[in-house]
């Protein structure tokens, strides 16, 4: 997600994007984990070596860090950081552009021509602003690695960049009808055929899977909340069906072969006198008001809340579908609830259970996980088909002693009555935020990407950072107020590696890392000591295991790189051992753009990732189509900047970071 924090001279400027919504005065997690790690004489979550102590890379001397860091698996040579036009990788390594925005999806889909943009072709092209990537195999159910599909997200639409004479500033006022419905449609996201050929990977032209979801693609709605008359509209007396999907960020795999791709930023999309409606309290905690990011709803009447009051309320789900049927109609998988979705990492639990973890991306909000009631039969692909349709959703409270527990949301449960006006499930799934504030969950420092590692079954909770963590939330042993930085956290289900219990409701949890400049002592960050001058990060953001299980994390500053001085990118580092937490950086995006998508092969042999909004963070904060940034990937005159998927390579074939 994009971060968008403004610094001159340390100013902090607040986007409506990450503008908290929560009231709650339940304890913070900042609070929360000074009060846990200020009880520690080390922190084993940030890979202290016992002769190096936990103090950081300044206090180990330079023979130990370089000796410590020669044992790491990661054994490619670290790229510098830097910010420049152009995008970067390791050295011994290839970084080639798979596929860019305006691209051809389906067989008809017209040639890319940033001056003659149409609905009807984006419909048919490859979306605007990659984020998730998930790649299956082909043929389903292998582990084919040359050959294979992948889907793409696309979060959301920078007009100025798009569509030439458009000023970032005056966006909202200048957009035309035309240029909203070109707009709608590079929302959703892509699935292509792809074929590793010569080492080099290439999209199939035409391949009968290749197909485009956007703002209007035809879905169904599942699980309690199906059929509610708050999901019911002038289009859809039923409150079952919906038109397309929004915002889509990062996204899951399930162990039967589907995807899930999440609906995070839906407030952004709506305006209208939001203040002034009988549902103004539920609005207001999710953000939607008359300061829409979009002219959508001056053009669109499904986007006007006067107009359509209850059309917001058919976003902000996980949907699910199956990229190897291009007829499959998409599913909007309701038990999963109605937040600023993250991802969605789908584990299959000992018993046979699926376990479902997603956090909601905004300052002050929860991190959730979901149970199913039936069990992942592996000989049945179809029996799996609704198994997110019945299970319990739980919302996590941290606690200074080391656990967490996880709250049921279950109706009728607690103080979700009809006396807080829950009279169904489906009201607690539609109003999921507030029914996590009337339990008690802990407000977290925006909670994205949620990963489990397949090879230990410990799970990683990245907090991008919270700009409005105060300097009195903090102490000796958590120092940073703002966090600006952000960090992960690391859940620890019952049980020993490889085998834990992820239904259990209560966990342990440490602090995985601290982000920041190891090098400045104001930072607080806490990472292995041997971490280098170049392995330091900031505001991580998605996260992947490759098969080995180590981790590899994207991040996100948005236009907060100008305090770091550094572009965003992808970094690595083992888990478990002693290199656990020693960050390593192979790749880095061009100026104003995020990391997003880091997503493996099954042989780990290549890393795909998304490169979003390149230009829109740049150095002025006004890039626009006519002047922006860069002009990457293709470099020429006339053409805009292009979101691009790209593939990362070991040169001599070999496995990524190995």
């Amino acid at each position: 997600m994009t971060n968008h924090l403004h610094d001159e001279a340390y100013e902090i400027v607040e986007d409506a994007d990450d503008r908290p919504s929560n009231p709650s005065a339940t304890d913070r997690f900042t609070d929360i984990a000074a009060r846990r790690l200020s009880r520690r004489d080390a922190l084993r979550g940030l890979g202290a070596v016992a002769m190096a102590g936990a103090a950081g890379a300044l206090t180990t001397p330079l023979p130990l860090r370089e000796a410590l860091a020669a044992t790491s698996s990661l054994t490619f040579p670290e790229l510098a950081h830097g910010v420049d036009e152009n995008m970067h990788v390791a050295s011994g390594y290839a970084a080639d552009v798979l596929i860019r925005w305006g691209d051809k999806v389906a067989a008809d889909a017209p040639a890319f021509d940033p001056m003659q943009q149409s609905a009807d072709g984006q419909a048919r092209q490859f979306g605007y602003n990659c984020d998730f990537i998930g790649y299956f195999p082909l043929p389903a159910g292998s582990a084919n690695s040359d050959h294979g599909l992948l889907v793409v997200n696309h979060e959301y639409t920078n007009a100025e960049l798009m569509f030439t004479g458009v000023k970032k500033k005056s966006k909202l006022d200048q957009v035309t009808a035309d240029q909203v419905n070109t707009e709608i449609q590079a929302h959703g996201a892509s699935v292509i055929e792809i074929r590793k050929q010569g080492g080099k990977w290439q999209v199939v032209d035409g391949s009968k899977y290749n197909r485009r979801l956007t703002g209007t693609t035809p879905m169904g709605l599942a699980g309690p909340a199906a059929g509610h008359d708050r999901l019911k509209t002038s289009a859809d007396a039923t409150g079952m069906t919906v038109a397309g999907t929004l915002n889509n960020c990062a996204g899951g795999k399930t162990p039967w072969g589907t995807v899930m791709i999440a609906e995070e930023n839906f407030n952004g999309y709506f305006g209208g006198d939001a203040a002034g409606m009988p549902q103004a309290d539920m609005y207001k905690r999710y953000g939607i008001s008359a300061n829409s990011w979009y002219a959508w709803w001056k053009y669109v009447d499904r986007f006007n809340v006067e107009k359509e009051p209850n059309e917001s309320n058919r976003f902000g789900w996980m949907v699910e579908f199956d990229p190897y049927d291009p007829d499959a109609t998409p599913v909007k998988r309701t038990s999963l609830g109605r937040f600023k979705h993250e991802g969605a990492t789908a584990f299959i639990n000992g018993d046979g259970r699926v376990v479902v973890y997603s956090g909601d991306d905004q300052r002050f909000d929860y991190l959730y996980k979901f149970i199913t009631d039936g069990r992942f039969n592996p000989n049945d692909r179809a029996a799996n088909r609704d198994l997110l349709d019945s299970g319990t959703l739980y919302v996590a409270k941290f606690a200074d002693n080391g656990k967490v527990t996880w709250l049921p949301l279950v109706q009728g449960q607690g103080p979700l009555t009809a006396a807080n006006a829950f009279n169904s499930q489906g009201d607690v799934l539609i109003e999921t935020r507030r029914a996590g504030d009337l339990v008690g969950a802990t407000p977290m420092d925006r909670p994205e990407d949620v990963e489990t590692n397949p090879a230990t079954g410990r799970t990683y909770v990245i907090l991008t950072n919270n700009s409005k963590r105060k300097a009195d939330d903090t102490d000796a042993a958590n120092p940073r107020g703002p966090n600006l930085f952000g960090h992960i956290v690391e859940l620890l289900p019952p049980g020993p590696d490889g085998n834990r219990d992820h239904t259990a409701l209560e966990h342990d949890w440490d602090i995985f890392l601290l982000a920041g400049d190891h090098r400045n002592a104001e930072h607080g960050a806490k990472y292995h000591p041997a971490t280098s001058e170049n392995g330091w990060f900031a505001a991580p953001d998605n996260c992947a295991f490759d098969p080995k299980g180590r981790l590899w994390i994207a991040t996100d500053q948005g236009s907060g790189w100008k305090r770091t001085g550094i572009a965003d990118g992808v970094y690595a580092c083992e888990t478990v051992g002693e290199n656990r937490a020693l960050t390593k950086h192979i790749f880095r995006v061009p100026i104003g753009a995020e990391m997003c998508g880091p997503e493996f092969t099954p042989d780990g042999r290549t890393l795909f990732v998304a490169v979003q909004h390149p230009a829109a963070d740049g150095v002025d904060n006004e890039q626009n189509f006519d002047n922006p940034a860069t002009r990457w990937p293709d470099f020429k005159d006339g053409v805009p900047p292009r979101p691009s998927v790209v593939a990362i390579t070991k040169e001599d074939g070999g496995e990524v970071g190995s």
